[in-house]
């Protein structure tokens, strides 16, 4: 469905991508993650035709649209802060984006989003989370070929962050919607994703399932990029692991020096005979104990 050869954009002040080949497939929900200034907006720019690239091929649905204007590409884009009409509706949004206005099919994709009583509203007498639901259904009310979203839950509390990216998740899927989704939340990648590609400097480091990637990283770039990391240094090497990849039982022994407690979930801030770390374990501050450490990384 979108299929990207050799793209390149660079930028007078720096940043960009550097030749990135991607293919995301009809009816799959990728995601690019990487932190800001890793070119994720800007590849989700050059597919929906915001920017030109000065290298490489873009293709839609089997058609090259390399220097089509964005309206000629049949994508929707769901901005981060977004980018509503003050004086429209929610129901007025979607009926002036559809190729045909049905007022019927705009009314259930705001009852879909639990927006059906908020139809006659404007922006400003809806909450936060209200305005994302609507940003969302316009986009879709395009009825485009590729769902483009960028980072459009991060102003939005933690707890309404969660839910909603659920909810995006079960209705792209319901409908069949292909969606490129950026964001710099590990989290978010690993809930949303059907397969994450990971961003660095303008590459495009990997590519595979979120497990994969998660547990399998092809670099010390891919493996930062989930966080939560432990870096430890022997021989010249750099060995990585996560905080919960250390159970206890096995041969490597640790000190205990210091206990955190966060959502329920029990840290300890261990010694071991490479350095410092944290890791998953529910033991006393003072105490030695012998884990495991699986997989343990080397970089």
């Amino acid at each position: 469905m979108v299929r990207l050869e050799g793209v390149a954009k660079r930028f007078p002040g720096g940043g960009g991508v550097l030749g990135v080949d991607l293919e995301v497939g009809e009816g799959e929900v990728f995601v690019l993650l990487g932190a800001s200034g890793s070119g994720k907006t800007t590849l989700l720019h050059l597919v929906a035709g915001l920017h030109l690239p000065d290298a490489g091929r873009v293709f839609l649905g089997g058609k090259e649209v390399t220097h089509l204007p964005p309206e000629r590409r049949q994508v929707g884009y769901v901005f981060q802060d977004q980018a509503l009409w003050p004086h429209l509706t929610a129901l007025d949004h979607l009926l002036l984006v559809m190729p045909r206005p049905d007022r019927k099919e705009a009314l259930g994709l705001l009852e879909r989003v639990g927006l059906l009583d908020h139809a006659h509203k404007r922006p400003h007498q809806l909450s936060g989370g209200q305005r994302q639901r609507v940003a969302l259904v316009r986009a879709l009310a395009r009825r485009p070929q590729v769902l483009l979203l960028d980072e459009p839950y991060s102003a939005l509390d933690p707890v309404l962050r969660e839910e909603l990216r659920l909810e995006v998740r079960t209705l792209l899927k319901e409908q069949g919607t292909t969606a490129l989704h950026v964001t710099h939340d590990p989290e978010e990648a690993m809930l949303l994703a059907d397969r994450v590609g990971v961003m660095s400097q303008g590459r495009l480091l990997q590519v595979g399932s979120p497990k994969e990637v998660y547990l399998h990283p092809n670099s010390l770039e891919s493996f930062l990029a989930f966080g939560r990391a432990n870096l430890l240094r022997r021989d010249g090497e750099v060995l990585a692991f996560r905080q919960e990849w250390a159970s206890p039982g096995g041969s490597l022994i640790a000190e205990v020096l210091e206990r955190r407690e966060l959502r329920g979930e029990v840290l300890c801030r261990v010694r071991l005979e490479w350095g410092e770390a944290w890791v998953r374990l529910e033991a006393s501050p003072g105490t030695r104990v012998q884990l495991a450490i699986q997989p343990l990384l080397r970089f």
